[in-house]
């Protein structure tokens, strides 16, 4: 017999997304020899490494009950201006703190237009996403810039420390900081309570407008981060570079059972998900399947991330009521069963 925890157990997000993740690596293992290889783990983490560097601050701000569809489009323009100020002869070091300073400019200008002037995500994020890519292209125009220092270049590439490349070691202490931060700290406590309520927040005393600023800050400063570590990766810069990452990512995050309405959702659910896309991904493309069909598949996850998860919370919710109403009943015939009776046997008050 199932108790009533045991059915909130099984109907976690995380256990589905576990016994997903096993699936998709059986099938892995079935579709391809090549799947179990050390290499093909490394490369599993590699090809997408700034997606799920981005998923995690992007986890923050869902949570927060907003959005920042910016993040790929600020990728794409940090990289042009690292790579522009190289081709001035600007050292690569300098570069590198100018495209990083400028993705903190672009987070805050976000941050300042949805914390303080009160404007949806939405909006603000979707017009800087084409303003970012707009200076992107001013920039760089049709060139492409590549030929960087060697050092630089070595960043994005494997065996930078034993078999990783620097941007999984970046990911790695990411995750963790992360983890702490949303779930052990005050500061993750603000980001759930004011995605939960934001006017209950404020009259709580929590400084949403400044946790709201800091998230957006933070996410233009990851985006930039990532986009260095992509141009590492590629060794040369064009003004698409990153075009629709954005797609991924935000994808990663309401599959980890991060609602997209906020409030609610693990930093272990995104891990769990960031697992099941990579090794979608790869198994796709060991057997072969295009990209465009990777794309097709990455789409429809995103509608089964918001569709599922509102599934399951109407059958917690249904499962609730079940429980209470056998409870209700039971303690319906219990005082029927102990009513005084007359002389007659029926209850001494019908």
């Amino acid at each position: 017999m199932i108790g009533k925890r045991d059915w909130r157990g099984l109907l976690r997000w995380e256990t589905l997304l576990a016994v997903i993740l096993v699936l998709v690596i059986a099938a892995n293992i079935s579709m391809s020899e090549h799947y179990l290889g050390v290499n093909n783990f490394i490369n599993l983490f590699q090809l997408s490494i700034e997606k799920i560097i981005l998923a995690l601050i992007m986890a923050f701000i869902i949570i927060n009950a907003e959005i920042d569809l910016s993040v790929a489009s600020l990728m794409g323009l940090s990289a042009c201006l690292f790579a522009w100020l190289y081709a001035k002869d600007v050292p690569p070091e300098v570069a590198i703190l100018a495209a990083l300073v400028m993705g903190a400019i672009c987070g805050a200008f976000n941050g300042f237009w949805i914390a303080y002037a009160g404007l949806p995500s939405l909006v603000v994020t979707l017009a800087s996403l084409v303003m970012f890519r707009g200076g992107a292209r001013i920039l760089l125009e049709d060139r492409s810039i590549g030929l960087f220092p060697q050092w630089f270049n070595n960043l994005g590439q494997p065996n930078f420390v034993g078999p990783f490349s620097f941007g999984i070691i970046v990911f790695a202490v990411l995750f963790v900081i992360s983890l702490i931060v949303l779930h052990f700290t005050a500061f993750g406590r603000y980001v759930y309570i004011i995605g939960n309520n934001r006017h209950a927040a404020r009259y709580a005393g929590i400084k949403v407008r400044q946790t709201k600023m800091i998230l957006f800050t933070v996410s233009g400063l990851v985006a930039s981060l990532g986009g260095l570590l992509l141009a590492a990766r590629l060794g040369t810069v064009r003004a698409n570079l990153a075009e629709e990452f954005e797609l991924d990512v935000i994808t990663m995050v309401l599959l980890g059972g991060v609602s997209i309405f906020g409030g609610t959702g693990t930093l272990i659910g995104v891990g769990l998900s960031i697992l099941v896309v990579l090794n979608l991904r790869n198994g796709m493309s060991l057997a072969n399947y295009s990209g465009n069909i990777q794309t097709a598949v990455v789409g429809v996850l995103l509608i089964a991330s918001v569709l599922l998860p509102n599934l399951l919370r109407d059958a917690r919710r249904w499962q609730r009521l079940g429980f209470r109403s056998r409870e209700v009943l039971s303690a319906e015939e219990e005082a029927q069963e102990t009513q005084p009776t007359d002389t007659v046997g029926t209850p001494a008050n019908s």
